[in-house]
């Protein structure tokens, strides 16, 4: 049985490689399906596989049918086969067939049997010559690497692409302290234009999904989203938001800052003719800093013409195709995509934790596993509840237990075990009823207070 963490690295590995078609990057959608499938591909849990083109045409269907969740690959029983060869023996096989790859496999797996890597009584010759043709592909890979190719790019049209990074800043007060600041920003690759900078005391994921949203809320959706090779970039959190959202999330190779070229251009100017100018001393907090910032960006950068524009400054080409972006129009749809996602299963009397946090809900969702959405300032609000989430839809919600409050609350009947009911079960219960808990909510404990 896959976990809920290998079912979504899965399920954004598809999503990746059908997203060139979801945006509508190819002219022909047999022909992509036909080239990303010529060679194996790396799948998580699953390793190097080779697909079929109507696997992949199949999955960009399952997308546009149920969205990131009908990706996941689906609970299913394990029926041996090839998998009685495991993951390091398999290596050990590859290996001897690189050393040897004009012997034949029957040659191959007598040499693995008198080496005792192989027992012939649970492993048969046609097992291991099953597998090594599945790994034909990856066997005759050749080690000739092909040669680099730089060539300038830009898209043509603005939000096909945005590039992200993060620079370090000034050290600015802070109390008593000085601090180092930290920029992000997001460049549109096609106008220059700034969609959003902010600076930041620290470069973790939450100082990331603020600064993001920020930026699409000021200028609407890209179809890809630049990034190098960060963790923060690649956290299964961020990979979740993006895909949600329908934005390819792709990363530079390491070691090629060169391809992120006009983000960096970016900062050197914020360093020339912005930093350069400031006197840290006078500047009050990170607020005050980001003010000016701000007014920068609004009145210098973005107004500036720039040469590879033809002239014109950044703003005005990117208002000159103002009518292709994809601007939000609902803010509470766009707060559901960004929360923050966790997977846990409820005790037998309706409680979890998060953070070292106790929560409680109803006990019908005893024994079964919830995905827990939040807003991490919600955990210090000790009444604003969590959202309790089963197969992408809300059945629930959450709130922090009151110890005290709930040792002078009469219990009412504990109801009958439902471990082995369904997910429908509880959907229906739970929108029919939300009364009959076994442990009393601060909601109903403020409703009887009433």
């Amino acid at each position: 049985m896959l976990d809920e963490d290998t079912r979504n690295a899965i399920a954004l590995k598809r999503f990746s490689l059908i997203s060139p078609v979801i945006n509508r990057q190819v002219t022909n959608n047999i022909a992509y399906y036909c080239k990303i499938t010529e060679k194996p591909i790396e799948m998580p849990h699953y390793g190097a596989r080779k697909y079929a083109p109507k696997t992949i045409e199949s999955w960009y269907c399952d997308y546009m049918r149920g969205g990131l969740d009908a990706l996941k690959p689906r609970p299913r029983g394990d029926k041996g086969g090839s998998r009685r060869i495991s993951e390091e023996l398999g290596e050990k096989i590859l290996g001897k067939k690189k050393c040897y790859p004009k012997a034949p496999n029957t040659v191959i797996y007598e040499m693995l049997v008198k080496e005792g890597l192989i027992n012939p009584a649970q492993i048969s010759i046609s097992t291991v010559y099953r597998y090594l043709k599945s790994l034909r592909q990856k066997v005759n890979i050749t080690t000739d690497e092909e040669e680099k190719e730089m060539k300038r790019f830009s898209q043509e049209y603005i939000n096909e692409l945005w590039q992200t990074d993060a620079m370090y800043g000034i050290y600015i007060k802070d109390g008593k302290k000085k601090r180092q600041t930290y920029l992000f920003a997001y460049l549109d690759d096609c106008s220059r234009v700034c969609c959003h900078g902010q600076f930041y005391f620290s470069q973790n994921f939450e100082t990331l999904r603020h600064s993001f949203k920020e930026a699409l809320l000021k200028r609407g959706l890209p179809t890809l989203l630049f990034t190098d090779n960060a963790k923060i970039y690649r956290s299964q959190q961020f990979e979740l938001i993006c895909a949600s959202l329908g934005v390819t999330l792709i990363h530079s190779k390491p070691l090629e800052p060169n391809t992120r070229g006009k983000i960096e251009r970016f900062f050197l100017t914020v360093r020339k003719r912005f930093l350069s100018t400031l006197d840290a001393n006078s500047i009050k907090d990170i607020d005050d800093l980001n003010s000016r910032f701000f007014k920068w960006l609004d009145r210098d950068y973005n107004k500036k013409p720039h040469t590879s524009l033809g002239g014109l400054t950044p703003l005005d080409l990117y208002m000159s195709q103002i009518n292709r972006a994809k601007l939000c129009s609902d803010p509470k749809l766009m707060d559901e995509k960004f929360l923050l996602r966790k997977r846990r299963t409820v005790h037998h009397d309706g409680t979890f934790s998060i953070d070292k946090v106790l929560f409680e809900t109803s006990t019908r969702f005893g024994g079964f596993s919830v995905e827990v959405r939040y807003e991490p300032s919600w955990l210090d609000e000790p009444f604003k509840p969590l959202l309790i989430y089963m197969d992408d839809k809300p059945v629930g919600e959450a709130r922090r237990v009151n110890f005290q409050d709930n040792a002078h609350i009469k219990r009412r009947g504990r109801p009958p075990s439902n471990s082995t009911g369904k997910v429908e079960s509880l959907e229906n219960e739970h929108l029919e009823d939300t009364k009959a808990e076994q442990t009393i909510s601060f909601t109903q404990m403020m409703e009887e207070e009433n």
